[in-house]
């Protein structure tokens, strides 16, 4: 996808405050945190919702899932606690049409969501 800002990120011709990267994912701090750490874990790959999965995409999915508890040992929030969120689509709060992984923490979650 040429016009997909999380593609540009994970190719670095944008830049972002990168966290981790490796041959399959890249994860970086988000620009509008929800929480003291929210970092974003985005395949390489462009894959528009997780509608979109295929067979062939379980890797890539086990991944980002893997990288997200790497990202909160990291940031020092895995024992405390953490949430791991993926939104699909408009009504379910997806605004970046690229599949990310959101890693939450730092302070109290509350359930629900807001």
């Amino acid at each position: 996808m040429t016009d997909c800002i999380f593609c540009k990120i994970a190719e670095g011709t944008i830049p972002a405050d990168k966290v981790y990267e490796d041959e399959l994912v890249v994860a970086f701090r988000d620009l509008n945190p929800k929480a003291p750490v929210h970092v974003l874990v985005i395949p390489r790959k462009h894959i528009a919702t997780l509608n979109d999965l295929t067979e062939e995409d379980h890797a890539v999915l086990a991944r980002l899932q893997w990288v997200a508890t790497r990202v909160a040992q990291q940031e020092g929030i895995a024992e405390d606690g953490y949430r791991t969120v993926m939104n699909c689509n408009a009504d379910g709060g997806q605004s970046v049409y690229h599949v990310h992984l959101h890693v939450l923490g730092g302070r109290q979650m509350e359930w629900p969501p807001g």
